[in-house]
């Protein structure tokens, strides 16, 4: 089975995710219609808004991978950070609009002149809440794999849509039992749950923008790998710092002090390969031998 680059696997999570969320949107905004729910007509705003920050991803995706040129020689990655910053914004956005609106229809009991929406409302929440379900792990299991901040905020926008079905779920259920109050109060409790999403994945991108270093683990592992090398070597500092999903190792190596000049240039170039190689996520490393202190 041919694996798929990094661009290509978020090319095609992307598409699936616009794709679901344009299929969504029509369908909630027919079944709102026809079924006399405000809140499925609403959902359908915010499948639209899902198919549009998707594309903000895929514009972003294509800017990072775009080569090193003259004024960035880094490469262009940290665009998806900025992608994943802003989704992050509307994201948090999206949270407060529906707790707001949540509180505005109790305080005012907007809901008690609802009238009653229909079974196939009801039925439609229940498919809305599925296919976004499936869309979010979907989604959320590609971003784990390919380390994508960017693709994570959409999998959580999906999660949101489908927290917001779950509420006009709810909404509708109580309205047809004669508790409208139902619908207002979970929108207020979903709103909280979209709101610290869109902080953990704001902080995740913001962390590699500002050269955040990499997990304790990965340092570990790259240390185990120098260390079984080469016996003549001992490590001094290690450094490393996130560039988007990538990451620049730099490593200080001690020789000792009768070492020749090729020796020296010699274990640089195969540590230099070595880390480059075993770790996925290194996209450079820079050695650096020092004399050994004695």
């Amino acid at each position: 089975m041919k694996t798929l680059t990094r661009e290509q696997t978020t090319m095609r999570v992307s598409f699936v995710s616009i794709g679901g969320n344009l299929f969504l949107c029509l369908l909630k905004l027919f079944a709102g219609i026809l079924g006399r729910s405000g809140a499925l007509i609403s959902d359908a705003v915010h499948s639209a808004a899902d198919a549009i920050d998707t594309i903000i991803v895929i514009i972003g995706i294509k800017l990072a991978s775009k080569a090193p040129d003259e004024r960035h020689p880094y490469g262009h990655e940290r665009m998806e950070c900025v992608a994943a910053i802003i989704l992050s914004m509307v994201l948090g956005i999206i949270g407060v609009g529906i707790g707001y609106a949540g509180l505005e229809k109790i305080i005012s009991h907007q809901y008690e002149a609802a009238g009653i929406p229909s079974r196939l409302a009801l039925i439609t929440a229940v498919v809305a809440i599925a296919i976004k379900e499936c869309l979010y792990w979907y989604m959320h299991r590609s971003a784990k794999r390919i380390n994508s901040d960017s693709l994570m905020a959409i999998a959580w926008h999906n999660r949101a849509d489908a927290l917001s079905s779950l509420g006009s779920f709810i909404g509708i259920a109580g309205a047809r039992a004669g508790v409208a109050l139902l619908d207002p109060l979970v929108s207020v409790i979903i709103c909280l749950f979209v709101i610290k999403a869109s902080i953990s994945i704001f902080k995740g991108a913001a962390g590699k923008m500002v050269d955040r270093a990499c997990c304790a683990e990965t340092i570990l592992r790259i240390r185990n790998t120098v260390a079984a090398c080469d016996p003549d070597i001992s490590i001094g500092q290690l450094r490393t710092r996130q560039f988007s999903d990538k990451a620049y190792v730099e490593l200080e190596i001690l020789l000792p002090g009768d070492i020749t000049l090729e020796r020296s240039c010699q274990i640089c170039q195969k540590l230099k390969a070595l880390v480059e190689e075993d770790f996925e996520e290194v996209k450079e490393c820079l050695v650096v031998p020092r004399p050994c202190p004695l």
